[in-house]
This record gives structure tokens, sequence and C-alpha cells, in this order.
């Protein structure tokens, strides 16, 4: 019990550190980043953020429907998934009608992070499925 507190304690330090030196590294990359770029399998990486979120939601679904303590992980997964989604897609989209579908997927995926965040911080582990 004592070494696992111990790992944790690093591990937690490992984190704090880790923020504080991103800091510099924050503001290295917002001066040497170029503001354009030409991106190659853009449709590949959108595609790909969306597949994860999909198995993240069913992941989520099937473990809780079964009872199973786990989706509480995947749904805290899946609602950082929904989030970076939504940044995404609002700070690439160009100004106009794409930046108001942008801003109407960000409403609904900030509802999909809303009820995975509520499900990641259920107490407890169920002892029972849910009823169907």
């Amino acid at each position: 019990m004592k070494r696992t507190r111990q790992l944790k304690r690093w591990a937690l330090i490992l984190l704090g550190s880790s923020s504080v030196l991103l800091v510099p590294w924050m503001v290295v990359l917002a001066l040497t980043l170029p503001t354009k770029t030409e991106v190659h399998n853009w449709s590949l990486a959108w595609i790909g953020l969306d597949v994860l979120m999909a198995a993240g939601c069913a992941a989520t679904a099937v473990l809780g429907l079964r009872g199973d303590a786990r989706a509480r992980l995947t749904a805290s997964a899946t609602a950082s998934v929904a989030i970076l989604d939504a940044w995404f897609d609002i700070t690439t989209s160009a100004v106009g009608m794409e930046l108001v579908e942008a801003l109407g997927s960000a409403v609904a995926e900030a509802g999909l992070a809303a009820a995975c965040v509520f499900l990641a911080l259920s107490k407890g582990r169920q002892s029972e499925p849910v009823p169907r």
C-alpha cells in the first residue's frame, strides 16, 4: 500500500512538473508555428477522430449497461475526445457558415462530453447491469 502511494505521488509530481514545463514550449510554438499550412490526409484525420469518439461511446455504453466500473474510464476518455473534436472543428473552420456549423456541432459535442463526465464521476461499482 505504501509503495502504491509513493508511485501515485511521483506520478502526480511528474504531471505537475509537466504542466509547468509545457508553458515555455507553448510560447515557442506560438512564436514559431506557421499560421497556415497544407495538410495531407485531412479527411483521414477527421474521420479517425470521429471513429475514436464513436468507439468510446459504444465502449462506454456496453460496459455501463453491463455494470462494469471500467465504463467510467471510457466515459472520461470519450469526454476528452469530444472536447478535442469541438476545439479542432471551431479553430480550423473558416469564418461564415462553416464556423456556424462547427459551433452547432460543438454544442452537441459539449452535451456528449457532459454526459460522459457525469458517467465518469458516478460513484462506486454497480453490482448488477443497468435494467432495460
